[in-house]
């Protein structure tokens, strides 16, 4: 008996020797980040040294969030999970660990993808270590994966069960479509998995690379999930080699990573505009688009981005889709509202209807309504993504003249009303007078 006993113990602590040697040289690294300023303070943390734990800033009295970038990764990479670190920082006081892994997933991408099984062994080892020699609770671990990293975070939900929360930005399309719950990121990784897709479709067909398949218990598809607005995807043809050749052009050309890394940007905004990333639920983008799908529930829609969490019904059911629209450029936020408008006057032109929107903050900004012949007494109206931050406070209408109309016209807006999507309120704004074409008519809150 004691011989099998010394025979067990061996072959244990030589399996640790292994793993302590595999992991040391497939080089993943946790750096434990603590940012009161700009240049603030990092430090290397390891479970296999725990003077290391001892002497950073880790608290067993603070949540932790680890984050975990993906392939083939680069300074502007790392400066945005930076980014999200510090911006996480400001916000709580908590436990920031960002999951490094760089020297090996700049590797093969098939080479990669075998690699991130290591990273999740690495990262539940990690936990394991905080429960059972701090008392720290996984259930206070939230793990935000980008790309390769995604699937990382869910390797290190299956090995380790209780991890509160994991966050998929745009998990990694090749190599994992269609496959099983295994071996990907999956909603039985997390007490909740959120993920936002921004690059979804085939690598060979799309040029692609973000996973199709809902993998979480919300999963939002921001601009439909495809190619993200201000991003001129380059569509590369892949060269006549092998599947690593084609991901390496891939990783090498910006362009074609626009919308793939937009999920970083997104994360990052959504931490201090939380209402600025509404999701609603639909069936489709364009059924979405239509507004099948407005206003939000009297429950209220989710936030996309780092508040998904808040949402009372977020673990439901699994694979709950959402769609939103978001601005070209930083900070990405917009509100969805319906706008109908009834119009002035008392004879019919052609031509663009045209309102100005501005808010608390003097923030204005135009939308085209409607386009064609315009009937006095008719009312125009459409779904608009406005990125004007705070209440409207202001509306104005004009109205431009086709190039083909020759006849002199006044019209104006009897009527602008705008409700929110969130929560369906409805602001009627008010107008009595015409204007010719061009000349800007001020209407006020009924």
């Amino acid at each position: 008996m004691r011989a099998r006993k010394r025979s067990v113990y061996r072959k244990k602590k030589k399996e640790k020797r292994k793993r302590k040697k595999e992991n040391h040289t497939k080089n993943t690294h946790q750096s434990l980040a603590k940012f009161p300023k700009p240049g603030g303070q990092k430090r290397e943390i390891s479970a296999d040294t725990p003077s290391t734990i001892s002497v950073s800033n880790f608290r067993t009295n603070r949540r932790t969030s680890f984050i975990v970038h993906g392939y083939s990764v680069d300074n502007e990479d790392i400066g945005q999970i930076i980014q999200i670190c510090g911006l996480l920082l400001q916000m709580e006081d908590l436990n920031c660990i960002i999951v490094n892994w760089e020297d090996t997933a700049a590797k093969l991408y098939t080479q990669a993808v075998q690699n991130i099984r290591i990273v999740g062994a690495e990262l539940a080892y990690l936990l394991d270590y905080f429960e059972k020699s701090c008392g720290y609770s996984p259930s206070n671990v939230h793990i935000i994966g980008h790309s390769l990293g995604a699937h990382a975070g869910g390797e290190a939900g299956r090995r380790k069960q209780g991890i509160n929360r994991i966050t998929g930005l745009d998990p990694a399309g090749p190599l994992f479509h269609d496959t099983s719950a295994e071996v990907r990121l999956d909603p039985s990784d997390a007490k909740f998995v959120d993920v936002i897709h921004t690059n979804i479709g085939r690598l060979l067909f799309e040029f692609a690379t973000g996973i199709i398949q809902p993998c979480g218990h919300f999963d939002f598809y921001p601009n439909g999930g495809k190619i993200m607005p201000g991003c001129k995807e380059k569509y590369l043809v892949p060269k006549q080699g092998d599947f690593d050749e084609v991901m390496r052009d891939f990783a090498s050309s910006k362009a074609a990573e626009c919308s793939h890394k937009r999920s970083l940007q997104y994360y990052s905004a959504s931490i201090f505009i939380p209402d600025g990333f509404l999701g609603y639920r639909c069936d489709a983008f364009d059924s979405f688009l239509s507004g099948k799908c407005f206003p939000c529930p009297k429950e209220g829609c989710p936030m996309m981005g780092h508040h998904a969490d808040t949402s009372p019904d977020k673990t439901k059911e699994i694979h709950q889709v959402f769609y939103l629209v978001t601005a070209a450029s930083p900070p990405f936020a917009c509100w969805r509202k319906r706008v109908s408008i009834i119009l002035l006057g008392f004879q019919n032109v052609r031509g663009d209807i045209i309102i100005a929107l501005a808010g608390t903050n003097e923030f204005r900004r135009e939308y085209l309504i409607a386009t064609g012949f315009l009937y006095p007494s008719r009312s125009y109206g459409t779904f608009l993504d406005v990125n004007v931050p705070g209440n409207i406070t202001a509306v104005e209408f004009q109205w431009r003249k086709h190039p083909a109309w020759q006849r002199i016209g006044y019209i104006g807006a009897e009527q602008i009303t705008l409700v929110n999507g969130k929560d369906a309120h409805r602001s009627v704004f008010c107008g009595s007078s015409t204007v010719p074409p061009e000349i800007w008519q001020k209407l006020t809150p009924c």
